[in-house]
C-alpha cells in the first residue's frame, strides 16, 4: 500500500472541511484548492486578483516543499477567478511563476468562492520523476 502523508497550512477551514492543503502520495502531490485567505476567512489583499494570486501561489509553493517538491515538478495547475475581468492579470502571475515549467492549465470562471471577499482560488497536482 502508497503513504499518503498530509500537509497542513493551518488555513481556516482545513479542520472543520476535513482536507489536507496539500496529499502526497508516493510521486505525486495534489494541492487543495488554495486562496490568499486569513484566519477570519477573507482576503489578505480585497480587490486586487493578482495579488491574490500571487499569494495563493505562495502558499501552494509552501506545501509542495513541505511534501518534498518544488514548483518545477507541477503537471496541472488550476486558476478559478469570480471576475472574468481579472483572467489577465490572474494569468500573467501564472506566467511568472510556471512560464519555464509550462504545466498543463485551466483557468475558468466561477460564480463565487467560500467568502465574498476572494476573487482567486488556485490548485495545483506536481508529479516527480
Amino acid at each position: 500500500m502508497t503513504e499518503r502523508r498530509r500537509i497542513s497550512s493551518g488555513g481556516p477551514w482545513e479542520e472543520s472541511a476535513g482536507y489536507s492543503r496539500a496529499l502526497v502520495v508516493g510521486d505525486t502531490c495534489h494541492v487543495s484548492g488554495t486562496t490568499d485567505a486569513g484566519p477570519d476567512g477573507r482576503s489578505m489583499h480585497p480587490g486586487d486578483a493578482a495579488a491574490q494570486a500571487r499569494a495563493s501561489w505562495d502558499i501552494v509553493r509552501r506545501a509542495l516543499e513541505d511534501g518534498g517538491f518544488r514548483l518545477e515538478d507541477a503537471v496541472r495547475t488550476r486558476a478559478y477567478v469570480v471576475r472574468i475581468e481579472d483572467a489577465p492579470a490572474v494569468s500573467a502571475v501564472h506566467g511568472e511563476i510556471f512560464g519555464a515549467i509550462r504545466p498543463a492549465a485551466t483557468l475558468v470562471q466561477v460564480a463565487g468562492l467560500v467568502d465574498p471577499s476572494l476573487l482567486v482560488e488556485v490548485e495545483l497536482e506536481a508529479r516527480r520523476g
